[in-house]
């Protein structure tokens, strides 16, 4: 074959790969800038942002319950164990006694007296955990930080704190 003999330019043929690729790039850049939304748009790489999604979800489902005065389901959120009273299986290091000082409404320790809102204002995934920062009723300063753990789907409290900001 010489170059007098080689085939015609295919037009069709290379307007529909260049479609195919950049179709490919657009959907597959669009399915992660949605996912990203999807998860709240966390600030940390993408292999974290299922966490952050979970321990979203599961802090605001404890902040509701709370809020709401539904204090044995917001343990039960806390504990990841929704059968807790009839399971008995009460963590020793934090009862449902101590539970109710520190976010009951008549709480000894609980420094917010009744809780009516809540706003996630931070969130960063620190060694195995989600951490959590919240501003409880429209607090603009001391936020209470939340450790999520993805594994067991418990929460706690965080011995870290997150920057959140001036």
């Amino acid at each position: 074959m010489t170059l007098m003999d080689a085939p015609n330019y295919d037009v069709a043929g290379a307007v529909l790969r260049r479609r195919i690729v950049f179709g490919l790039v657009f959907g597959i850049g669009f399915s992660i800038l949605g996912w990203w939304f999807y998860c709240g748009t966390p600030k940390d790489w993408p292999n974290t942002w299922y966490t952050h999604r979970k321990g979203t979800i599961a802090v605001s489902r404890f902040m509701h319950a709370v809020e709401n005065n539904q204090m044995e389901d917001a343990y039960g959120i806390w504990l990841n164990d929704p059968k807790w009273k009839t399971d008995g299986n009460e963590p020793l290091n934090y009862e449902y006694k101590k539970f109710l000082k520190d976010w009951g409404p008549n709480g000894e320790q609980n420094d917010f007296g009744v809780i009516h809102s809540h706003e996630i204002t931070g969130q960063r995934v620190y060694g195995n955990v989600l951490v959590l920062g919240l501003l409880i009723n429209d607090r603009k300063s001391g936020a209470v930080f939340l450790a999520y753990d993805p594994g067991t789907g418990q929460l706690g409290f965080s011995s870290v704190e997150l920057y959140l900001g001036p």
